[in-house]
């Protein structure tokens, strides 16, 4: 989900979570989409996300919350029209062809060139939680491209292919949700070469940012996203914050070393829209 966040401003944060569907439901179960194991290490092609990396250029812009928003109302048709031929390309790749290195950025930009698509498909809108056939549940289950004859959505890129195949609880800071709350959309598009340190910085991004960590009158607050996905960040209140000592700054590593539970949670599903930016 900025060292300069005011207190008002997380309680803001708090007062929209109350009001949203929380993340603190336990995590869809992971059943391994068996398919998408393959992959070819013998494989040298590297897959071009430049096309990515470009509109997040544009589009993309860092807020002085320490939260990074996408502008969505000013995306021009013709950066449109890129946004759906990149995905469209991505899509008709034979990716199980690739190595697993190329896969996984593979799986991440697309993930979250979906879920950008998806808000600008249906923008204006609040959250993507408002977009889907159940208002309030969102578009998780949405089939949204054909990949190697297999319809394939949000959920199953996270759940069914990320999670059960590569096991990183740094992957939950790489997909934006589109969302406040979220992780930040990343800067630049993830390759190969650059994934571990894209992942650990933007580990150390939400762990820092007071959506993710924040302790108030000696009492742990965290993103819910540690909540849902506690199994991925070792299956206990004391294994987060082992994780999060790893990636916080000195002051907060510190002030970690004596939690040893979770006092709350919270996550604000307000769309990451810069029209106020």
């Amino acid at each position: 989900m900025n060292i300069a966040f005011t207190r008002r401003a997380v309680l803001g944060a708090l007062a929209l979570a109350a009001l949203s569907p929380s993340l603190a439901r336990a995590a869809p179960r992971i059943v391994p989409w068996l398919h998408w194991r393959a992959s070819d290490e013998s494989s040298t092609t590297r897959i071009d996300h430049s096309a990515w990396d470009a509109f997040l250029a544009r589009y993309r812009i860092a807020g002085a919350d320490g939260i990074a928003r996408v502008r969505y109302g000013r995306v021009l048709p013709s950066d449109r029209e890129a946004l759906s031929v990149y995905i469209d390309a991505l899509g008709g790749l034979p990716i199980t062809m690739y190595c697993r290195a190329e896969q996984f950025p593979y799986w991440i930009n697309l993930y979250n060139a979906l879920a950008v698509r998806l808000v600008l498909e249906h923008y204006p809108v609040a959250s993507i939680l408002d977009i889907g056939p159940h208002q309030g549940r969102g578009p998780w289950h949405k089939k949204l491209i054909h990949i190697e004859g297999e319809e394939v959505g949000l959920d199953d890129i996270e759940h069914r292919i990320l999670r059960p195949f590569w096991h990183d609880p740094r992957l939950h800071y790489a997909l934006c949700l589109a969302a406040l709350g979220s992780p930040d959309l990343p800067a630049h598009a993830f390759t190969a070469p650059g994934t571990e340190a894209m992942l650990d910085a933007a580990a150390g991004n939400f762990v820092n940012h007071p959506r993710g960590t924040r302790i108030e009158h000696g009492r742990l607050f965290v993103s819910s996203l540690y909540v849902r996905y506690k199994a991925d960040f070792g299956g206990s209140d004391r294994a987060v914050i082992a994780h999060l000592r790893r990636y916080a700054r000195p002051a907060l590593a510190q002030a970690l070393a004596h939690e040893t539970r979770i006092a709350g949670d919270s996550f604000d599903w307000s769309l990451n829209d810069a029209k106020e930016f």
